[in-house]
């Protein structure tokens, strides 16, 4: 905290302190203010002005240092001055003082608020600039609330002050009347308690309802002109309660959950249910660096103790195995399992014909129109293919065609450097590719930390990726032989090489490639389902609201489609929202969380992290600590022989919450659990220390990685006290 917002609190505090100590608050006191009304009125006919000036500075003072008294001051506002003229004098008095209040709270407090809670606070403070003003009008139109803590609350938040300024004017208009016109009456009034009624409260709580009634009415109106065009479309009576288009991880997740609370649900796939993670992602990729981890231990068999290893690898074989993971997983996202669980489930492609119905052509041909109240797009994402000059004449391999393969590659080229392009990469690597990694950003994995992104260079690049950061590509070739330099060691070439031309600082190079690999990100699927025909917005992905509803509230979006991240977790996460939101939304609606999402990069070792890493929070403007522990210490690891990565964690300075964790080693994936069930439910490190660790597990790394933190947050002082009491004790 700075020299001045200390110098502000010191005053701030002075001045409250002063109030008390003087005894102040006996001025503020209705037995006072009965027994000096006439005085009162005597001087306001003597000095208007000066009177109200006065009165007017001394209501500021109350208001913005939150002092006891607002209320008594109100009564006599309507005592001295008349309904009137004390209306408008009280009005204005409250509406600057709170003002004032709401900013030295923001001057002293909000920094600090948002060093510790910059996360959250950003959201707040997103809330607050599309909805801040009408929840601030209807918290004022409630007075049985505390208007102090209202203007301390806002203080750290980012509404502006002049919308504080004139909402508060406005929302506090009724409550001001009434009080002073109890002030009018101030003769009659025996007791706070009398003026505070149980009625009046009543009546003061359903004025604070109308703007929430008033926003339901307006949110219905304007819902009734988005349907206006469909009006005579919309039926009597629905065939299903929802029905849900996509059976990714998002889709599965929502009909499930629509049938287990007994909703009718017709799930309908295009292609191969279970989506891009069983087919062509999360299960066919893991299968495949499986082998190629094997491989590698194999080939580096001596580091644990086994002096060689016979192998011989058939990559028809590898593939192989990796069609039968997809096969042996896949009855849990089977049509079979599905219709077991209450699922309707339709092989087919959907179209959104109107906001209720949706028209299905099945695999035969044959069409079917479904009735229903809610509907769930869920069509996921798809590779990006580049607008490379000539990729389409040399061909390219995206992740969703990859595993096609049955003859393994001598030279490969990926281009791209995310979590995609750099499992592949190693993966193939390893199993005896000539591999070279194109990425045009300056280093790969550029949502991670920098020693993260190096770290994942220097492992890639030991199982011989060429990695080509800084590099951006411009075109494929195809045709004339491979030049000196330009194939690498055993390349080949010949009349139909084939090349990509990348370009840095200003150089070209020519790379020889047998197949490519497309792994620049994925694209929404947004074409052929009817969007554009309903005028439903789309960006990057459906454009939906914090319900996941679209333009219209009872067509929503989850998964890949709805962003704004691509993970099955997240997909499955956003399900219950779609689901619940689709049959229930009518009565209550839920906001997606999306405050503790973790993910993994599977190379090896692998990159976890949930919350914020350090160029998060720096560009958040967070104020953070790091408590970092090196895996390479852990007794686990050096038996493995794994012994490599850390943990590093960010908490808020001088606490131990966790703002974020990042993980590098062996495993990581499984030890990031851990933090996001702490983050979750807001577990501090020390809760993590006090829990006990199996040994000898690779669990144990949070545990140390607690107490590296405890360590940095020793009580030295304390300490010091304890070791002259041992001293003491020893005699």
């Amino acid at each position: 905290m700075t020299r001045s917002r200390v110098l502000l609190l010191l005053a701030l505090a002075a001045g409250i302190a002063a109030f008390f100590a003087l005894g102040l608050q006996r001025y503020l006191t209705l037995d006072y203010l009965k027994a000096a009304q006439g005085e009162f009125t005597a001087l306001y006919a003597e000095r208007p002005l000066t009177v109200i000036a006065a009165y007017f500075g001394i209501y500021v003072a109350v208001t913005a240092l939150s002092l006891p008294g607002a209320l008594i001051m109100t009564l006599a506002g309507g005592a001295i001055f008349g309904l009137w003229v004390g209306t408008l004098v009280v009005s204005f008095a409250s509406s600057v003082g709170a003002t004032l209040a709401m900013l030295a709270a923001r001057y002293v407090l909000r920094d600090s608020v948002k060093g510790r809670f910059g996360a959250r606070l950003a959201e707040i403070d997103r809330g607050v600039q599309r909805d801040g003003p009408f929840y601030l009008f209807t918290l004022r139109l409630v007075p049985a609330l505390p208007f102090f803590a209202i203007n301390l609350l806002m203080g750290l938040t980012a509404m502006k002050a002049g919308t504080f300024y004139l909402v508060s004017q406005l929302g506090m208009l009724a409550g001001t009347l009434v009080y002073v016109n109890a002030g009018t009456q101030l003769a009659q009034i025996t007791s706070l308690q009398g003026i505070v009624s149980p009625g009046l409260i009543g009546s003061f709580v359903l004025l604070g309802l109308f703007p929430l009634v008033a926003k339901k009415i307006v949110d219905a109106v304007k819902a009734r002109k988005v349907y206006a065009k469909w009006a005579d479309r919309k039926p009597a009576r629905y065939d299903r309660n929802m029905v849900v288009i996509g059976a990714g991880a998002a889709g599965l997740v929502t009909s499930y959950i629509a049938a287990a609370v007994k909703a009718k649900v017709t799930l309908v796939e295009a292609h191969k249910m279970g989506g891009d993670c069983l087919n062509y992602g999360c299960v066919p990729s893991k299968a495949l660096i499986k082998t190629a981890t094997l491989v590698r231990q194999m080939r580096h068999s001596a580091e644990y103790g086994v002096k060689s290893a016979e192998w011989q690898l058939d990559f028809a074989q590898v593939m192989q195995r990796v069609e039968r993971v997809v096969a042996e997983i896949a009855p849990h996202d089977s049509v079979e399992r599905y219709t077991g669980l209450g699922v309707d489930v339709v092989t087919g492609r959907a179209t959104i014909v109107d906001p209720w119905h949706v028209k299905i052509v099945r695999e035969n041909g044959g069409e079917q129109m479904l009735s229903t109240r809610a509907i769930v797009i869920a069509t996921g994402a798809q590779p990006f293919v580049p607008p490379l000059p000539g990729l389409q004449d040399v061909g390219y391999l995206t992740s969703d065609t990859l595993w096609e393969l049955r003859e393994q590659p001598k030279r490969l080229v990926v281009l791209g450097g995310g979590p995609i392009g750099c499992e592949l990469a190693q993966a193939f690597a390893r199993l005896g590719t000539e591999v070279t990694q194109i990425e045009m950003a300056p280093r790969l994995m550029g949502r991670e930390d920098e020693d993260v992104s190096a770290y994942a260079r220097q492992v890639l690049e030991a199982d011989g990726v060429r990695v080509l950061t800084g590099h951006k590509a411009l075109r494929c070739e195809r045709g004339g032989a491979v030049g000196p330099g330009e194939g690498g060691e055993g390349s080949e070439g010949g009349d139909e090489a084939k090349f990509i031309v990348v370009e840095a600082g200003g150089v070209e190079k020519r790379i020889p490639f047998d197949q490519l690999l497309c792994a620049v990100g994925r694209v929404a699927r947004l074409s052929g389902f009817g969007l554009e025909e309903l005028g439903i917005p789309v960006q990057r992905t459906v454009v939906v609201n914090e319900y996941l509803e679209t333009l219209y509230p009872n067509i929503l979006a989850a998964g890949d489609v709805a962003g704004p991240f691509q993970f099955t977790h997240t997909a499955a996460h956003q399900a219950w929202y779609a689901a619940v939101n689709g049959l229930f939304g009518t009565f209550r609606k839920f906001k997606a969380d999306y405050s503790v999402i973790p993910w993994v990069t599977f190379i090896d070792p692998e990159v976890a992290r949930v919350g914020l890493n350090e160029q998060d929070a720096k560009e958040k403007g967070v104020a953070y600590e790091v408590t970092r522990y090196g895996i390479d210490d852990l007794d686990r690891a050096i038996a493995d022989s794994a012994a490599h990565g850390w943990v590093k964690v960010l908490t808020v300075p001088g606490k131990d919450r966790i703002l974020g964790v990042t993980i590098v080693g062996a495993h990581a994936g499984d030890l990031l659990a851990e933090y996001v069930l702490a983050m979750k439910h807001g577990l501090g490190l020390n809760k993590i220390l006090g829990t006990i660790h199996t040994y000898p597990t690779m669990a144990e790394a949070n545990k140390y990685a607690a107490g590296e933190w405890k360590r940095a947050h020793q009580p030295h002082a304390l300490l010091a006290w304890v070791r002259r009491f041992h001293d003491w004790r020893r005699g």
